[in-house]
C-alpha cells in the first residue's frame, strides 16, 4: 500500500521566523504527501474471476491502473461498477489500461478481473488503485495570492519529477518481469524442442541401422516337404 508519511504540520511551530525561504521550502517538500492508494500483484487462475471492493465518498477521485505480467496472451477482462450496480468501465482482453473516475454516489465500488475466457492459462496481474486527489505540496497553496518564490517553485518541480520517476520505475519493473517471463517461456520451448529432436534422431538412427542390416542379411530358403 502506497501513501505518504512525512513531517507533521506542527513542526512548523518550532521554526524561527528568521529562517530563510529556502529552508522553509525544503521542509515543505519533505512534508508533501502522495495520494493514498493500493498496489497489488496477484495470481488469477484460468476460468476464474477476482473482485475487489472499496468504500468511497461522493466526489472522491480514483484511478485504476492495471497490467498483465504473465500468462497466455497477457490479456484480461476488467470491469468497474458503482454501488448501484451501474457499469462504469468494461474492457475485454486488455493487456494494460488506466481508468480515472470521480465517484458520483457514495458507497462500495467494485472492480473485477476476469480470466473466464481462458481454459488453461494462469495470469499474473498488477494493479494500482489510487484514491483521492494529491494534497498540495505547499500548505494553503490554493488560497495563496502571492507568487511562489524561486526555491518553492523549484521544490514543486522536483516533487513532480519524483512522482514521474516513481511511475517510470514501476512501469520498468513490470516490463522487466514481463520480459523475464517471456524469456523463461521461450527457454522452456527451446528445451522441449531440443529433447524432441534428440528423440526423433535416436529413432531415425535405430531405424536406419535396422534397415541397412536387413539389406545384408542372407535369406535362407525354407526346407521343402519330403516327397514319398
Amino acid at each position: 500500500e502506497r501513501g505518504g508519511a512525512g513531517m507533521r504540520s506542527g513542526m512548523g511551530v518550532g521554526m524561527r521566523s528568521g529562517m530563510g525561504a529556502g529552508v522553509r521550502a525544503l521542509a515543505l517538500l519533505l512534508w508533501a504527501l502522495r495520494a493514498g492508494g493500493t498496489e497489488l500483484t496477484f495470481e488469477l487462475p484460468d476460468s476464474a474471476r477476482q473482485c475487489f471492493h472499496q468504500q468511497l465518498e461522493r466526489g472522491t477521485k480514483f484511478t485504476l491502473d492495471y497490467q498483465v505480467i504473465t500468462g497466455g496472451h497477457y490479456d484480461v477482462d476488467c470491469s468497474v461498477e458503482d454501488p448501484n450496480g451501474r457499469t462504469l468501465y468494461k474492457e475485454a482482453k486488455k493487456q494494460y489500461d488506466s481508468f480515472p473516475h470521480r465517484a458520483e454516489v457514495e458507497g462500495v465500488y467494485t472492480f473485477c478481473f476476469s480470466n473466464e475466457f481462458s481454459t488453461f492459462s494462469h495470469k499474473t496481474i498488477y494493479f494500482d488503485f489510487q484514491v483521492g486527489d494529491e494534497p498540495p505540496i505547499l500548505p494553503a497553496m490554493s488560497n495563496r495570492v502571492t507568487a511562489l518564490t524561486q526555491m518553492e517553485s523549484a521544490c514543486v518541480t522536483i516533487h513532480e519529477a519524483l512522482n514521474s520517476v516513481i511511475d517510470s520505475q514501476t512501469h520498468y519493473r513490470l516490463r522487466e518481469a514481463q520480459d523475464r517471463s517471456r524469456a523463461e517461456e521461450l527457454n522452456s520451448r527451446v528445451s522441449y524442442w531440443s529433447l524432441g529432436e534428440t528423440f526423433i534422431l535416436f529413432v531415425v538412427s535405430i531405424g536406419q541401422v535396422v534397415l541397412l542390416k536387413s539389406f545384408f542379411t542372407e535369406k535362407r530358403p525354407g526346407s521343402g516337404r519330403a516327397g514319398t
